[in-house]
Protein backbone atom coordinates (compact mmCIF):
# COMPACT_ATOMS: atom_id res chain seq x y z
CA UNK A 1 0.00 0.00 0.00
CA UNK A 2 1.24 3.64 -0.20
CA UNK A 3 0.99 5.61 2.80
CA UNK A 4 1.64 9.30 3.06
CA UNK A 5 4.59 10.23 5.50
CA UNK A 6 4.74 13.29 6.28
CA UNK A 7 8.70 14.61 6.59
CA UNK A 8 9.89 17.12 8.56
CA UNK A 9 13.05 18.14 10.50
CA UNK A 10 14.39 15.17 12.56
CA UNK A 11 12.21 16.79 15.69
CA UNK A 12 10.62 19.92 17.21
CA UNK A 13 10.75 22.51 19.43
CA UNK A 14 11.23 24.19 22.58
CA UNK A 15 10.18 25.04 26.26
CA UNK A 16 11.41 28.45 26.92
CA UNK A 17 10.34 31.37 29.23
CA UNK A 18 6.87 32.91 29.33
CA UNK A 19 6.47 36.05 27.79
CA UNK A 20 6.97 39.14 30.27
CA UNK A 21 3.58 40.88 29.17
CA UNK A 22 0.84 40.37 27.30
CA UNK A 23 1.34 42.17 23.83
CA UNK A 24 5.38 41.32 23.65
CA UNK A 25 4.51 41.17 20.18
CA UNK A 26 4.22 44.68 19.61
CA UNK A 27 7.98 45.24 21.03
CA UNK A 28 11.30 43.81 19.57
CA UNK A 29 11.50 40.15 19.14
CA UNK A 30 14.62 38.56 21.03
CA UNK A 31 13.70 34.89 19.72
CA UNK A 32 13.43 33.38 16.56
CA UNK A 33 10.58 31.02 17.51
CA UNK A 34 7.11 31.09 19.42
CA UNK A 35 6.16 28.00 20.91
CA UNK A 36 2.96 27.61 21.28
CA UNK A 37 2.16 24.61 23.79
CA UNK A 38 -0.90 22.51 23.93
CA UNK A 39 -0.59 20.76 27.40
CA UNK A 40 -2.51 22.32 30.37
CA UNK A 41 -0.71 25.05 30.26
CA UNK A 42 -2.44 26.69 27.48
CA UNK A 43 -4.96 29.40 27.94
CA UNK A 44 -6.88 28.59 24.86
CA UNK A 45 -6.41 25.48 22.85
CA UNK A 46 -8.75 26.05 20.13
CA UNK A 47 -7.84 29.43 19.13
CA UNK A 48 -4.24 28.21 19.10
CA UNK A 49 -5.14 26.36 16.26
CA UNK A 50 -6.39 29.76 14.61
CA UNK A 51 -2.78 31.74 15.49
CA UNK A 52 -1.33 29.11 13.22
CA UNK A 53 -3.87 28.97 10.61
CA UNK A 54 -3.17 32.84 10.48
CA UNK A 55 0.88 32.34 9.81
CA UNK A 56 0.43 30.08 7.36
CA UNK A 57 -1.76 32.29 5.27
CA UNK A 58 0.57 35.10 5.83
CA UNK A 59 3.45 32.76 4.30
CA UNK A 60 5.19 32.29 7.72
CA UNK A 61 6.77 29.18 8.42
CA UNK A 62 4.91 26.66 11.27
CA UNK A 63 5.63 23.39 12.65
CA UNK A 64 3.31 21.04 14.52
CA UNK A 65 5.52 19.26 17.04
CA UNK A 66 3.68 15.40 17.34
CA UNK A 67 3.47 14.35 20.94
CA UNK A 68 5.22 16.93 21.96
CA UNK A 69 3.13 18.63 24.35
CA UNK A 70 0.33 17.70 23.60
CA UNK A 71 0.79 18.34 20.56
CA UNK A 72 2.34 22.12 20.34
CA UNK A 73 3.30 24.35 17.58
CA UNK A 74 6.44 25.95 16.70
CA UNK A 75 5.37 29.55 15.73
CA UNK A 76 7.64 32.15 13.92
CA UNK A 77 8.62 35.19 16.30
CA UNK A 78 7.25 37.64 14.16
CA UNK A 79 5.07 40.41 15.47
CA UNK A 80 2.36 39.81 13.25
CA UNK A 81 2.09 36.09 15.00
CA UNK A 82 3.30 37.76 18.64
CA UNK A 83 0.47 39.75 18.43
CA UNK A 84 -1.97 37.61 16.80
CA UNK A 85 -1.56 35.21 19.82
CA UNK A 86 -1.67 37.68 22.22
CA UNK A 87 -5.24 39.33 20.97
CA UNK A 88 -6.59 35.78 20.95
CA UNK A 89 -5.53 34.76 24.58
CA UNK A 90 -3.51 32.03 23.33
CA UNK A 91 0.27 31.03 25.66
CA UNK A 92 2.99 31.40 23.74
CA UNK A 93 6.81 31.18 25.38
CA UNK A 94 9.77 32.61 23.38
CA UNK A 95 11.98 29.59 21.99
CA UNK A 96 15.67 31.06 21.01
CA UNK A 97 18.02 28.62 18.89
CA UNK A 98 19.35 26.68 21.82
CA UNK A 99 16.22 25.74 23.25
CA UNK A 100 14.77 24.65 19.83
CA UNK A 101 18.06 21.97 19.52
CA UNK A 102 17.86 20.85 22.60
CA UNK A 103 13.70 20.25 22.30
CA UNK A 104 14.59 18.52 18.62
CA UNK A 105 16.93 15.93 20.45
CA UNK A 106 14.82 15.02 23.24
CA UNK A 107 11.85 14.11 20.27
CA UNK A 108 14.57 12.51 17.88
CA UNK A 109 14.75 10.35 20.76
CA UNK A 110 11.14 9.36 21.41
CA UNK A 111 7.74 8.47 20.39
CA UNK A 112 7.43 11.99 18.89
CA UNK A 113 8.29 13.92 15.37
CA UNK A 114 8.17 17.84 13.64
CA UNK A 115 5.78 18.26 10.97
CA UNK A 116 5.84 21.29 8.94
CA UNK A 117 2.68 23.53 7.96
CA UNK A 118 3.49 24.60 4.34
CA UNK A 119 0.32 26.68 3.26
CA UNK A 120 -3.28 27.33 4.97
CA UNK A 121 -5.31 25.06 3.37
CA UNK A 122 -8.39 26.29 1.45
CA UNK A 123 -11.32 25.32 3.40
CA UNK A 124 -14.84 24.92 2.72
CA UNK A 125 -18.24 23.40 4.57
CA UNK A 126 -20.60 21.73 2.72
CA UNK A 127 -23.90 23.07 4.30
CA UNK A 128 -27.64 25.16 2.83
CA UNK A 129 -26.83 28.63 2.36
CA UNK A 130 -29.88 29.69 5.32
CA UNK A 131 -28.06 26.91 7.59
CA UNK A 132 -27.31 28.73 11.40
CA UNK A 133 -23.86 28.48 12.31
CA UNK A 134 -24.48 26.91 15.28
CA UNK A 135 -26.26 23.82 13.90
CA UNK A 136 -22.75 22.69 13.17
CA UNK A 137 -19.78 21.99 15.39
CA UNK A 138 -17.35 22.37 12.64
CA UNK A 139 -18.86 25.89 11.68
CA UNK A 140 -18.69 27.11 15.37
CA UNK A 141 -14.46 25.78 15.51
CA UNK A 142 -14.22 26.94 12.85
CA UNK A 143 -15.67 30.48 13.97
CA UNK A 144 -14.40 30.58 16.93
CA UNK A 145 -10.57 29.91 15.89
CA UNK A 146 -10.57 32.27 13.55
CA UNK A 147 -10.20 29.57 10.49
CA UNK A 148 -11.29 31.11 7.35
CA UNK A 149 -13.76 29.13 5.36
CA UNK A 150 -16.21 29.45 2.35
CA UNK A 151 -19.81 27.71 2.16
CA UNK A 152 -20.88 25.05 -1.27
CA UNK A 153 -23.86 23.65 -1.17
CA UNK A 154 -25.60 21.18 -4.23
CA UNK A 155 -25.19 24.31 -7.04
CA UNK A 156 -21.70 24.60 -6.37
CA UNK A 157 -20.92 20.36 -5.57
CA UNK A 158 -22.38 19.91 -9.60
CA UNK A 159 -20.73 22.85 -11.31
CA UNK A 160 -17.36 21.39 -10.38
CA UNK A 161 -16.12 23.78 -8.06
CA UNK A 162 -14.62 20.97 -5.52
CA UNK A 163 -11.35 21.42 -6.68
CA UNK A 164 -11.08 24.94 -5.30
CA UNK A 165 -10.69 23.78 -2.38
CA UNK A 166 -8.21 21.57 -0.31
CA UNK A 167 -10.68 20.28 2.75
CA UNK A 168 -14.36 20.05 2.75
CA UNK A 169 -16.34 19.03 5.70
CA UNK A 170 -19.90 18.03 5.58
CA UNK A 171 -22.63 19.65 7.03
CA UNK A 172 -25.04 16.83 9.05
CA UNK A 173 -26.51 16.07 5.79
CA UNK A 174 -28.48 13.36 4.44
CA UNK A 175 -27.03 12.18 1.49
CA UNK A 176 -29.79 9.55 1.19
CA UNK A 177 -32.89 12.62 0.28
CA UNK A 178 -34.63 10.95 3.18
CA UNK A 179 -34.37 14.78 5.17
CA UNK A 180 -33.05 12.66 8.00
CA UNK A 181 -36.30 11.00 8.50
CA UNK A 182 -37.24 14.01 10.79
CA UNK A 183 -40.87 14.25 9.41
CA UNK A 184 -41.62 10.84 11.40
CA UNK A 185 -40.76 13.43 14.50
CA UNK A 186 -41.31 16.65 12.94
CA UNK A 187 -43.93 16.83 10.19
CA UNK A 188 -45.62 20.04 10.04
CA UNK A 189 -42.36 21.80 11.35
CA UNK A 190 -41.85 24.96 9.56
CA UNK A 191 -38.20 24.37 9.38
CA UNK A 192 -38.81 21.25 8.35
CA UNK A 193 -41.00 22.09 5.57
CA UNK A 194 -38.75 25.24 4.19
CA UNK A 195 -36.14 22.54 4.45
CA UNK A 196 -37.57 20.08 2.28
CA UNK A 197 -38.88 22.46 -0.22
CA UNK A 198 -35.77 24.24 -0.51
CA UNK A 199 -34.48 20.52 -1.53
CA UNK A 200 -37.03 19.66 -3.78
CA UNK A 201 -36.29 22.70 -5.68
CA UNK A 202 -32.97 22.78 -5.98
CA UNK A 203 -33.10 19.02 -7.66
CA UNK A 204 -35.27 20.30 -10.47
CA UNK A 205 -33.21 23.45 -10.97
CA UNK A 206 -30.25 20.80 -11.61
CA UNK A 207 -32.31 18.94 -13.36
CA UNK A 208 -32.68 15.64 -11.52
CA UNK A 209 -36.27 13.79 -11.18
CA UNK A 210 -35.83 13.51 -7.09
CA UNK A 211 -33.86 14.69 -3.87
CA UNK A 212 -32.61 11.29 -3.59
CA UNK A 213 -31.31 11.34 -6.95
CA UNK A 214 -29.60 14.43 -6.72
CA UNK A 215 -28.03 13.89 -3.45
CA UNK A 216 -26.88 10.54 -4.70
CA UNK A 217 -24.98 12.76 -8.11
CA UNK A 218 -23.56 15.35 -4.96
CA UNK A 219 -22.12 12.16 -2.93
CA UNK A 220 -20.08 10.43 -6.05
CA UNK A 221 -19.38 14.07 -6.94
CA UNK A 222 -17.97 14.66 -3.63
CA UNK A 223 -15.72 10.89 -3.26
CA UNK A 224 -14.39 12.20 -6.73
CA UNK A 225 -13.00 14.96 -4.88
CA UNK A 226 -11.51 12.79 -2.58
CA UNK A 227 -10.28 10.44 -5.22
CA UNK A 228 -8.46 13.39 -6.52
CA UNK A 229 -6.36 14.59 -3.69
CA UNK A 230 -9.16 16.08 -1.33
CA UNK A 231 -9.47 15.95 2.46
CA UNK A 232 -12.89 15.14 3.53
CA UNK A 233 -14.09 15.43 7.06
CA UNK A 234 -17.81 14.54 8.03
CA UNK A 235 -19.60 13.94 11.38
CA UNK A 236 -23.10 12.68 12.65
CA UNK A 237 -25.66 11.81 9.71
CA UNK A 238 -23.37 13.01 6.85
CA UNK A 239 -20.62 9.73 7.66
CA UNK A 240 -23.31 6.91 7.55
CA UNK A 241 -25.41 8.37 4.82
CA UNK A 242 -23.09 9.79 2.47
CA UNK A 243 -21.62 5.95 2.25
CA UNK A 244 -25.02 4.79 2.06
CA UNK A 245 -26.04 7.29 -0.82
CA UNK A 246 -22.66 6.15 -3.29
CA UNK A 247 -23.65 2.25 -2.24
CA UNK A 248 -27.32 2.63 -3.37
CA UNK A 249 -26.62 2.70 -6.83
CA UNK A 250 -28.81 0.85 -9.04
CA UNK A 251 -31.80 1.14 -5.85
CA UNK A 252 -33.66 3.53 -4.89
CA UNK A 253 -33.30 3.33 -0.82
CA UNK A 254 -35.37 6.23 -0.46
CA UNK A 255 -38.36 4.95 -2.62
CA UNK A 256 -40.33 3.36 0.86
CA UNK A 257 -39.89 7.15 2.93
CA UNK A 258 -41.58 8.71 0.39
CA UNK A 259 -44.46 6.69 -0.19
CA UNK A 260 -45.22 5.13 2.91
CA UNK A 261 -44.13 1.46 2.12
CA UNK A 262 -41.93 -0.97 3.40
CA UNK A 263 -38.67 -0.99 0.94
CA UNK A 264 -37.98 -3.87 -1.45
CA UNK A 265 -37.10 -7.04 0.18
CA UNK A 266 -34.04 -7.07 -2.44
CA UNK A 267 -32.62 -3.85 -1.55
CA UNK A 268 -29.76 -4.61 0.54
CA UNK A 269 -28.89 -7.51 -2.02
CA UNK A 270 -28.89 -4.54 -4.36
CA UNK A 271 -26.15 -2.73 -2.11
CA UNK A 272 -22.87 -1.98 -4.24
CA UNK A 273 -20.46 -1.34 -1.42
CA UNK A 274 -16.98 -1.36 -3.45
CA UNK A 275 -18.63 2.22 -3.88
CA UNK A 276 -18.20 3.49 -0.06
CA UNK A 277 -15.86 5.08 1.40
CA UNK A 278 -15.83 3.49 4.93
CA UNK A 279 -18.14 1.03 5.01
CA UNK A 280 -19.40 -2.16 3.95
CA UNK A 281 -21.95 -5.33 4.14
CA UNK A 282 -24.14 -3.16 6.71
CA UNK A 283 -28.03 -3.27 6.45
CA UNK A 284 -30.81 -1.33 6.07
CA UNK A 285 -33.24 -0.22 8.24
CA UNK A 286 -36.32 -1.80 5.76
CA UNK A 287 -39.62 -0.04 8.00
CA UNK A 288 -40.57 3.34 6.65
CA UNK A 289 -41.50 4.16 10.70
CA UNK A 290 -38.04 3.86 12.27
CA UNK A 291 -36.00 7.03 12.11
CA UNK A 292 -32.76 4.88 11.92
CA UNK A 293 -30.96 4.83 8.03
CA UNK A 294 -28.79 1.30 8.74
CA UNK A 295 -26.97 -0.35 11.21
CA UNK A 296 -23.81 1.55 10.86
CA UNK A 297 -24.15 3.69 13.64
CA UNK A 298 -23.81 1.36 16.92
CA UNK A 299 -26.00 3.95 19.07
CA UNK A 300 -29.37 3.33 16.99
CA UNK A 301 -30.24 6.92 18.56
CA UNK A 302 -34.05 6.49 17.22
CA UNK A 303 -34.66 2.82 17.51
CA UNK A 304 -36.10 0.89 20.33
CA UNK A 305 -32.58 -0.66 20.84
CA UNK A 306 -30.76 2.85 21.62
CA UNK A 307 -27.79 2.88 23.39
CA UNK A 308 -29.36 4.55 26.72
CA UNK A 309 -26.14 5.59 28.66
CA UNK A 310 -22.93 7.55 26.86
CA UNK A 311 -19.67 6.15 27.46
CA UNK A 312 -16.52 7.74 26.75
CA UNK A 313 -14.22 6.34 24.04
CA UNK A 314 -10.26 6.46 23.82
CA UNK A 315 -7.90 7.79 21.52
CA UNK A 316 -5.22 5.51 20.19
CA UNK A 317 -1.53 6.13 20.57
CA UNK A 318 0.06 5.87 17.11
CA UNK A 319 4.01 5.77 16.31
CA UNK A 320 4.55 9.59 15.54
CA UNK A 321 7.50 8.62 12.96
CA UNK A 322 6.09 5.74 11.25
CA UNK A 323 1.91 7.12 11.22
CA UNK A 324 2.37 10.44 11.24
CA UNK A 325 -1.21 10.77 9.54
CA UNK A 326 -3.70 9.48 12.60
CA UNK A 327 -0.59 10.84 15.26
CA UNK A 328 -1.67 14.34 13.73
CA UNK A 329 -5.63 13.71 13.89
CA UNK A 330 -5.17 12.63 17.82
CA UNK A 331 -3.05 15.18 19.12
CA UNK A 332 -4.39 16.51 22.27
CA UNK A 333 -4.29 17.00 26.11
CA UNK A 334 -6.60 14.00 27.25
CA UNK A 335 -6.66 10.87 25.86
CA UNK A 336 -10.58 9.89 27.23
CA UNK A 337 -12.69 11.98 25.76
CA UNK A 338 -16.96 11.81 27.21
CA UNK A 339 -18.92 10.59 24.40
CA UNK A 340 -21.62 12.83 22.74
CA UNK A 341 -24.77 11.69 20.75
CA UNK A 342 -25.83 12.35 17.40
CA UNK A 343 -28.33 10.56 14.86
CA UNK A 344 -24.93 8.76 13.95
CA UNK A 345 -23.27 8.44 16.70
CA UNK A 346 -20.88 5.59 16.35
CA UNK A 347 -19.64 3.04 14.01
CA UNK A 348 -20.11 -0.22 14.00
CA UNK A 349 -17.18 -2.54 13.99
CA UNK A 350 -18.49 -4.93 11.82
CA UNK A 351 -19.43 -2.59 9.28
CA UNK A 352 -15.93 -0.96 8.83
CA UNK A 353 -13.91 -1.59 5.61
CA UNK A 354 -10.86 -3.67 6.34
CA UNK A 355 -8.54 -0.83 4.89
CA UNK A 356 -10.41 1.26 8.01
CA UNK A 357 -8.00 3.23 10.58
CA UNK A 358 -9.47 3.28 13.79
CA UNK A 359 -8.47 6.13 15.64
CA UNK A 360 -10.52 6.53 19.25
CA UNK A 361 -13.23 3.42 20.31
CA UNK A 362 -15.03 3.35 23.59
CA UNK A 363 -12.95 -0.26 25.06
CA UNK A 364 -14.72 -3.38 24.61
CA UNK A 365 -17.55 -1.83 22.75
CA UNK A 366 -19.04 -3.13 19.35
CA UNK A 367 -18.96 0.17 18.20
CA UNK A 368 -16.19 2.86 16.75
CA UNK A 369 -15.78 6.68 17.23
CA UNK A 370 -13.10 8.59 14.65
CA UNK A 371 -12.19 6.80 11.97
CA UNK A 372 -9.90 7.04 8.89
CA UNK A 373 -8.88 6.15 5.31
CA UNK A 374 -7.32 6.81 1.70
CA UNK A 375 -9.20 6.31 -1.30
CA UNK A 376 -7.59 7.21 -4.84
CA UNK A 377 -4.76 10.22 -4.06
CA UNK A 378 -7.29 11.76 -1.09
CA UNK A 379 -8.38 11.37 2.81
CA UNK A 380 -11.38 11.29 4.43
CA UNK A 381 -12.07 11.42 8.29
CA UNK A 382 -15.16 10.26 10.27
CA UNK A 383 -15.89 11.48 13.44
CA UNK A 384 -19.65 10.71 15.10
CA UNK A 385 -21.97 12.49 17.11
CA UNK A 386 -23.22 16.02 16.38
CA UNK A 387 -21.27 18.34 19.05
CA UNK A 388 -18.67 17.35 21.60
CA UNK A 389 -20.06 19.73 24.40
CA UNK A 390 -23.55 19.21 24.34
CA UNK A 391 -23.89 15.42 24.76
CA UNK A 392 -27.71 15.53 24.00
CA UNK A 393 -28.05 17.98 21.49
CA UNK A 394 -31.66 18.57 20.70
CA UNK A 395 -32.64 20.54 17.66
CA UNK A 396 -33.72 23.57 18.55
CA UNK A 397 -31.23 24.13 21.60
CA UNK A 398 -29.53 27.03 22.62
CA UNK A 399 -26.22 27.22 20.63
CA UNK A 400 -22.24 26.05 22.17
CA UNK A 401 -20.75 28.84 23.73
CA UNK A 402 -16.83 27.70 22.55
CA UNK A 403 -16.11 30.18 24.73
CA UNK A 404 -17.18 28.21 27.66
CA UNK A 405 -15.12 25.58 26.67
CA UNK A 406 -11.83 26.80 25.44
CA UNK A 407 -10.10 23.45 25.93
CA UNK A 408 -12.17 20.81 24.37
CA UNK A 409 -10.67 17.79 23.60
CA UNK A 410 -13.39 17.04 21.77
CA UNK A 411 -13.38 20.26 19.73
CA UNK A 412 -10.09 19.81 19.08
CA UNK A 413 -10.08 16.56 16.98
CA UNK A 414 -12.08 18.75 14.82
CA UNK A 415 -9.12 21.70 14.76
CA UNK A 416 -6.46 18.69 13.66
CA UNK A 417 -8.67 18.04 10.75
CA UNK A 418 -8.21 21.57 9.45
CA UNK A 419 -4.32 21.95 9.92
CA UNK A 420 -3.69 18.26 8.84
CA UNK A 421 -3.61 19.30 4.76
CA UNK A 422 -1.41 22.19 5.48
CA UNK A 423 1.26 19.26 6.30
CA UNK A 424 4.47 18.80 4.17
CA UNK A 425 4.14 15.26 2.25
CA UNK A 426 6.20 12.92 0.82
CA UNK A 427 4.63 9.51 -1.01
CA UNK A 428 6.35 6.37 0.76
CA UNK A 429 5.77 2.45 -0.04
CA UNK A 430 5.09 0.81 2.75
Amino acid sequence: MIRRRFMGTTAAAVAALALPAPLRGLGAIRAPWLLAPMDDTQADHLKAYGVAFRALERGEKVEWLLNYRSGSFLLPGSAATARDAALAGVTVHDADAGAVTSIRAEIEQANMDAVPLEKAPRVAIYSPPNAAPWDDAVTMALEYAGVKYEKVWDQEVIQGRLPDYDWLHLHHEDFTGQFSKFVLNYAGAPWLTEMMQRNQDMARALGFSSVPEEKRAVAQRIAGFVEQGGFLFAMCTATETIDLALASAGTDIAASFADGTPMAADANARMDWSRGLAFENARLEQSPTMAVFSDIDGHQVNSPDRRQELGAFTLFDFSAKIDPVPTMLVQNHRQVIPDFYGLTTSFNRRTLKPGVTVMAEEPGAPWVKYIRGEVGQGTWTFYGGHDPEDPQHQIGDAPTDLALHPHSPGYRLILNNVLFPAAKKKELKT
